[in-house]
């Protein structure tokens, strides 16, 4: 039996570090093995050596195939077990592994057993030949050709794999409203594209704003060292390469080097932006040329996404704020409207609602109780117990915040209002304002129900201690099915671990 050889000792690489292009010779003649790797020996395309992959038979040659998937071009007999053994090794090449970028030459001692015509019509070959046909300049204009026609293919199914990404990033990014995957599809695309073997890469953004305060924002990064982290900002950029593109917007010069690329870009009067590359291998001045053309092409793009999202999230703080703002006038002061917006979130997750909905009941929540802005300062500072006259009067904050909310188109405002006017009804018809009862009232509302009796009892107020995590079980679970719907119960309870934490991070502050 005949054994595979990976690897032809006539083809010396001169240069280690040069990929080889690999040319396979399926063929049961070892004369024919010998001849055309003599013919090819010294060959180069594109400054490129050429690795010789044996095989004597059909099946060797699939196997061959399942191997190296990334053979550029192969020499196949058409006679060698069988008649048609290396048109069904075609067949199998292309169909069943799937491989369409092989540039194959199919080769035959006996050109009338298979006529040209039919199998070059029938079969997914490049060309047909008798073995006499291909003299030595004939065989080295066939690999020429060939080879270039794979490396065409390569870069053209490689650039439409990187437009993939470029387009299912930009979906995201108009989902979740985020930039980092859509910066980091179309950093990697560029790289993929350019043939740059980079180890990582980092596209750094500095906006000073109307005031003069500078913000550095993490644009875009890929590569080995790139950290995965939920927390997405400068934070997770590695300390030297932080420390360089710090240097670079204080010198306000691109630098290059062997290893590292630093472009520097102004790209208006107050965003200026550096593009932190560190090579694996060679690069070229085309390269480099490109790549500041992308960092400042790039950069515009983001500045527009960047201060849409800015707003955006200044719309999302300034409802923390005024949830806070709401619970100072109530005399409560502390974090209770950040935590439960948090504690929100994870139960929205928990009950299997889209992270879409999670987020949007994150930023609402704190819109529950904007109603008490219309409370009398006599109700909500009294000490003591409310009289029913009071207790009606205080009643009417859920209706308050309701009509305050209830004329917006927005989003977060319009679940705000569900919430303000919903999240002190009650699972059996016993709450208010309007005697809701089950799934009538809203999903957010029975959420924001339960998580704003949980966190309330577990903080201080001015009419009593917090109390402790045990009691706060108990009396949750009496009134499951009564006050809460049993399923927010068994959620809530699920999750007292997470609230714990959640409460660790974010304590109640007192003031004095």
């Amino acid at each position: 039996m005949k054994f595979l050889k990976p690897a032809s000792p006539l083809a010396p690489h001169k240069n280690a570090s040069v990929k080889p292009w690999k040319v396979a010779i399926i063929d049961d003649e070892q004369q024919v093995h010998a001849v055309t790797q003599m013919v090819l020996r010294n060959t180069q395309v594109d400054e490129q050596p050429i690795e010789f992959l044996n095989a004597y038979s059909a099946e060797e040659g699939l196997r061959l195939f399942q191997d190296h998937p990334d053979i550029a071009l192969a020499f196949i007999d058409v006679i060698m077990e069988t008649d048609n053994a290396g048109l069904e090794l075609i067949h199998q090449i292309r169909n069943d592994l799937q491989n369409h970028a092989t540039r194959i030459v199919l080769r035959t001692g006996q050109p009338g057993t298979a006529p040209e015509e039919t199998v070059i019509r029938s079969y997914d070959i490049n060309d047909y030949k008798s073995k006499t046909e291909l003299t030595d300049t004939k065989l080295k204009t066939c690999v020429y050709s060939s080879i270039r026609s794979y490396r065409d293919i390569v870069t053209i199914e490689a650039s439409k794999r990187g437009m993939q990404k470029v387009i299912a990033a930009s979906d995201s990014v108009l989902r979740s409203q985020t930039l980092y995957q859509f910066g980091n599809a179309i950093l990697s695309h560029t790289v993929q594209l350019l043939g740059i073997k980079t180890a990582e890469m980092y596209l750094v953004s500095q906006h000073i704003d109307l005031f003069g305060d500078a913000e550095l924002i993490l644009l875009a990064a890929t590569g080995d060292e790139v950290k995965l982290n939920n927390k997405w900002d400068t934070d997770i950029l590695p300390t030297d390469v932080k420390q360089a593109i710090i240097d670079t917007l204080a010198s306000q010069q691109s630098s290059v080097t062997e290893e590292v690329f630093i472009g520097y870009y102004h790209t208006d009067e107050n965003t200026r932006s550096v593009l932190y590359t560190r090579f694996r291998a060679e690069h070229n001045a085309v390269q480099d040329e490109i790549l500041k053309l992308f960092a400042a092409n790039i950069t515009l793009i983001f500045q527009n996404l960047h201060s849409r999202e800015h707003i955006q999230e200044t719309q999302k703080e300034l409802l923390l704020v005024l949830g806070d703002a709401i619970e100072q006038r109530s005399k409560e002061t502390g974090s209770h409207v950040r935590r439960v917006a948090l504690m929100c979130e994870l139960m929205a997750l928990k009950l299997g609602q889209t992270s879409e909905y999670a987020e949007m009941l994150r930023h609402a929540s704190p819109l529950h109780d904007i109603g008490k802005i219309g409370i009398p300062e006599t109700i909500l500072h009294k000490p003591g117990k409310l009289d029913d006259a009071e207790w009606e009067i205080m009643k009417t904050h859920a209706q308050i915040g309701y009509d305050l909310l209830k004329d917006s188109t927005r989003t977060i405002a319009k679940m705000g209002a569900r919430i303000a006017l919903s999240h002190h009804e009650h699972w059996d018809g016993n709450g208010y304002p309007s005697g809701l009862k089950g799934a009538d009232i809203p999903l957010e509302g029975r959420i924001v129900a339960i998580i704003d009796v949980i966190d309330a009892l577990g903080s201080e107020r001015a009419y009593k201690k917090p109390w402790q995590e045990n009691d706060i079980i108990q009396y949750v679970s009496e009134r499951s099915g009564k006050q809460f719907d049993p399923a927010m119960v068994e959620a809530a309870l699920s999750l007292f671990d997470n609230f714990r934490d959640i409460r660790h991070h974010f304590p109640d502050h007192t003031s004095h």
